[in-house]
């Protein structure tokens, strides 16, 4: 029988920031593709509805909140885990904010509260989760990152400092841990309209500049990040580590468009 490698089946995923955007649509997706998937945050209704979703895909899962900010909180999430399914192979950082503002004006509390959530939260969940999964001699962490590891937009400086740094924490764990069996990578999404960033694109003169540097011209579905997330998860990523898949419609390779 030949072997699927993109096969999640009997693999554990741990999906912190899973009960909203990006974060949920990967968790269903890893799910569907074999994984039994765990999603951490803080809001317990909205743990409850992608709970109530993994159980309808015929998946076990787990309801407990997270909180990143917290390393006795992650701590407690990771044996839960353990505690009631043995392993973890799979750790998604998808937890993050993001606001808007002239960097001159960013208090210094604003900036040190985002970038401890997608920074230092990312860095604790990796710390925490790092002992299952060398365990489990598969090991596969994915950080989502953004197109503003890459490249500059307006007046957000705190959140692509926070998220060139995860691209950069990324490749360092990447190296580290390679020998150890853990491969780390990263997805930078393009432009996908999410309630995180709605404010942002919705009829505003940004929006229509991200769409029109966007060669395919339209916002990403959030089903077309499923297949990178798949693919860092899997064995079809056993010699990938310390990458990162830009998944963009062709954004950072665009010059000129017309």
């Amino acid at each position: 029988m030949a072997l699927d490698i993109f096969d999640l089946t009997g693999r554990v995923a741990a999906v912190i920031g899973g009960t909203s955007g990006i974060g949920r649509a990967l968790a269903l997706g890893l799910a569907r593709a074999g994984a039994t998937v765990i999603v951490g945050g803080r809001r317990e209704h909205l743990i409850e509805e992608v709970c109530s979703e993994l159980q309808r895909l015929g998946r076990k899962t787990l309801q407990k909140p997270v909180d990143v900010l917290s390393r006795e909180s992650l701590d407690s999430f990771r044996d839960a885990i353990l505690e009631a399914f043995g392993h973890v192979d799979i750790l998604v950082n998808a937890a993050g904010q993001i606001f808007r503002k002239p960097a001159a004006a960013i208090s210094e509390e604003q900036w040190n509260e985002l970038i401890d959530v997608n920074l230092n939260g990312a860095f604790r969940s990796c710390q925490s989760f790092y002992q299952p999964l060398l365990e489990s001699r598969r090991g596969r962490i994915v950080n989502i990152v953004s197109l503003n590891s890459y490249a500059s937009f307006f007046e957000v400086a705190a959140y692509a400092a926070s998220k060139s740094a995860l691209l950069g924490l990324t490749r360092s764990l990447g190296v580290e841990w390679a020998a150890r069996g853990i491969n780390v990578n990263a997805i930078a999404p393009g432009v996908f309209r999410t309630d995180f960033n709605a404010m942002l694109l919705d009829g505003t003169g940004r929006g229509n500049e991200l769409l029109m540097r966007t060669p395919m011209k339209r916002f990403g579905e959030m089903s077309e990040l499923i297949g990178a997330a798949i693919l860092l998860s899997s064995d079809a990523s056993s010699f990938i580590t310390g990458q990162c898949i830009v998944v963009d419609g062709g954004f950072l390779a665009s010059g000129v468009n017309q």
